[in-house]
């Protein structure tokens, strides 16, 4: 066997066509990705077959070909823009002296150079192992079998089954830590629904614009690039929207055409905050030209995750690559469906809150309550529970101790919050009577 390299720079990028493929691999795509991997593609080598060759993939004469541009450039590795089987890419590896890398593989590479948190890491993790517990293989042919100690002089354990248990155990673990995540995250979520807030995620196609967008919107200083899957890790954060009030709006990782499905089992956890949300924004690149079934491949992900069913705003972003103007469709109905915006310039985004809010209120309940509320001094558990729900914009106190709020909440969740505290809801433009002095205040 031979020795892999450390890491491989030097890439070439093979690309084989399926006439009867109806979803085929995208080149450009491929190429993107190897690039956002740090890889330098050096060559392109295409071939069109009617199926794949069981022992190389490329047929016998095309893998010669590739060993020769290996040799001519000195590559370091050989990226596939196809799923390769354990044999295929071991075959493969033994012919071409180098290390052979298939699209799923390479997409876990680039996963494991983004992810940042604690549980983006095992997630990682558990994705790589999964898929490396396939392709294990033996590289030392001295530690081909273990002899025992005394008294156990038989034949211990090959390599390979070593290799195997250690992997299965370690892949348990990483499944007991996850859950353990999954647990904290649907605490968190149980937190956000018992204060009654409204919650969005953005979703799409990895380099839509998400992180761009979400950065403009909150502020966030979420890092962004111009590559694909440049972020990783989910971010939440609080936006303010009118006429709705705070509203949880979360980050999520891009998706991309065949997503593995050993990340998209890992990224469960991760992908159940476009689940649980109120509404999908669902970002798309609106200079791509395939970006109709850059949707349906998003479509199908959320699907896969249990999201299909959340209503969505499509948001066409890049609109500043367009000679076109922001603007806001609805429906038959009234309600938005689309909006075309500019996440990097800022154009049409005043658009997308409009129609976040008209979404939103809808979604949850109805008209924006606003106004003076007051307070006796023993309603401090509504108060409380005002506060909580993040309605509360302004406090002021009465000599005599009672407290005028000023809140912004649906209509509805003040009634119900205000009924099950036996207030009645009574709600002033401007608060009325004797007050301590600089006792108004903003949370």
């Amino acid at each position: 066997m031979f020795e892999r390299p450390r890491s491989g720079e030097c890439a070439i990028l093979v690309h084989v066509d399926f006439p009867g493929d109806r979803d085929p691999e995208d080149l450009q795509e491929f190429s993107d990705l190897a690039s956002s991997a740090g890889a330098t593609p050096v060559a392109v080598i295409t071939a069109v077959r009617p199926s794949p060759d069981p022992k190389y993939f490329v047929g016998s004469g095309k893998a010669e070909e590739i060993r020769a541009a290996v040799a001519e450039h000195q590559a370091e590795v050989v990226l596939f823009n196809h799923s390769l089987s354990p044999s295929q890419e071991r075959n493969l590896e033994k012919l071409l002296q180098c290390r052979v890398l298939d699209r799923t593989g390479l997409i876990l590479d680039i996963f494991a150079q983004r992810a940042r948190s604690f549980e983006g890491k095992l997630q990682v993790e558990l994705a790589q192992l999964q898929h490396l517990s396939t392709r294990l293989v033996r590289g030392w042919s001295h530690l081909e079998r273990q002899k025992g100690g005394i008294g156990l002089r038989g034949p211990g354990e090959t390599q390979l089954e070593t290799d195997r248990r250690l992997l299965g155990a370690r892949i348990k673990q990483l499944h007991r830590r996850l859950d353990k995540v999954q647990r904290q995250r649907a605490q968190g979520r149980r937190a956000r629904t018992r204060a009654e807030l409204p919650s969005a995620s953005l979703v799409g196609y990895t380099n839509a614009g998400k992180s761009t967008l979400f950065n403009t919107l909150t502020g966030a200083g979420v890092y962004a690039a111009d590559q694909l899957f440049a972020t990783l890790d989910p971010t939440l954060r609080r936006l303010d929207i009118p006429d709705v009030g705070p509203v949880i709006l979360a980050d999520t990782v891009g998706f991309v055409k065949h997503l593995p499905h050993d990340l998209v089992a890992a990224f469960r956890a991760t992908l159940e905050e476009t689940r649980g949300a109120d509404l999908l924004l669902h970002v798309v690149d609106a200079s791509d030209p395939a970006r109709g079934e850059r949707i349906g491949q998003v479509n199908q992900v959320l699907h896969e995750v249990g999201a299909g069913e959340v209503p969505q705003l499509l948001v066409y972003n890049k609109l500043d690559r367009l000679d076109e103007p922001p603007r806001l469709e609805r429906d038959a109905e009234g309600r938005p469906t689309r909006v075309w915006v500019s996440a990097l310039s800022g154009a049409g985004l005043d658009l997308l809150r409009e129609a976040l809010g008209d979404l939103l209120l809808t979604l949850t309940g109805g008209a924006l309550a606003r106004g003076w509320l007051r307070l006796s001094a023993a309603a401090g558990r509504l108060r409380a529970e005002l506060f909580r729900t993040g309605a509360v914009r302004q406090e002021r106190f009465e000599n005599g101790g009672a407290c005028w709020l000023e809140v912004a909440l649906p209509r509805a969740d003040l009634e119900r919050l205000c009924a099950r505290e036996g207030v009645e809801v009574r709600l002033f433009p401007v608060p009325e009577g004797d007050f301590l002095a600089g006792a108004a205040q903003a949370p």
